[in-house]
């Protein structure tokens, strides 16, 4: 067994040592949809040299790639073809359209904003098209039984082991993932039409006061909605001691 494992590390480490040292270029681009007009957010940037990046709002995105490797862009957990790093004309322009259509998140229609998917959809969606991400674990050591009955150790788990830039980038994406995913949350019951309801406020004093007292994720999980509305009216009699509130017009002024 030890004699098996050297022989690992052996062939193992010169591998790392040349992947870490050769040439990385920086590509950057925008996804799009079938029409070309909408841009596809949270797609997800894969290099075959195993570096990770995610699509923003606007559909742009920045990765780093070895000059052999390749780039498959992942949207709902279905891959585009390979395309090959040498092959990209314009690393800082390298645009591509997904065939597929895309909806706007929001609808407005006579200034009433329609969600098109609830918190809890989007968010279940979300750790569906990023499962091997959100249930990563840092390897370890581990058992497995051989074709003849044997136990022995998990080759793949072994050598993963060793992998540390890899698992500290899929950690660090991990935890960027989960970030993303509180901030959603809190957005999501701290917003500006409900805080508007209960406090009256508006205008550049809402925008203040969604700044100055938005709370942080382990209260909005941890709170029902009684103790969530008490802690804006709280908030709201605390901010009228700083700002000036001037009174409320009425419907027929």
């Amino acid at each position: 067994m030890l004699r098996h494992l050297r022989y690992i590390l052996a062939v193992l480490l010169p591998l790392l040592v040349l992947s870490s040292v050769k040439a990385q270029i920086n590509i950057s681009g925008t996804v799009l949809d079938s029409t070309k007009i909408n841009y596809v957010e949270n797609v997800r940037v894969v290099s075959t040299g195993g570096m990770f990046a995610i699509t923003d709002s606007l559909g742009r995105y920045s990765i780093l790639a070895g000059e052999n490797d390749s780039l498959v862009f992942y949207y709902n957990n279905k891959p585009t073809q390979k395309f090959a790093v040498r092959a990209i004309p314009d690393p800082a322009r390298f645009d591509i359209s997904l065939r597929i259509p895309i909806k706007g998140k929001y609808h407005v229609m006579n200034e009433v904003i329609v969600f098109s998917k609830s918190h809890k959809q989007d968010s279940l969606e979300n750790r569906e098209a990023y499962a091997d991400i959100f249930d990563y674990k840092k390897p370890g050591l581990s058992t497995s039984i051989t074709p003849g009955g044997g136990v022995g150790a998990d080759v793949d788990e072994l050598i993963n082991i060793f992998r540390f830039k890899r698992n500290k980038r899929l950690r660090a994406f991990q935890q960027r993932l989960e970030m993303q995913e509180q901030e959603k949350y809190i957005d999501y019951r701290f917003n500006k039409l409900f805080v508007k309801r209960i406090t009256g406020l508006s205008g550049q004093l809402l925008d203040s006061f969604m700044v100055w007292y938005r709370p942080n994720y382990e209260f909005v999980r941890n709170s029902d909605e009684l103790v969530f509305n008490q802690y804006i009216l709280n908030a709201f009699y605390q901010f009228q001691k700083l700002y000036t509130i001037p009174p409320a017009k009425k419907e027929d002024e």
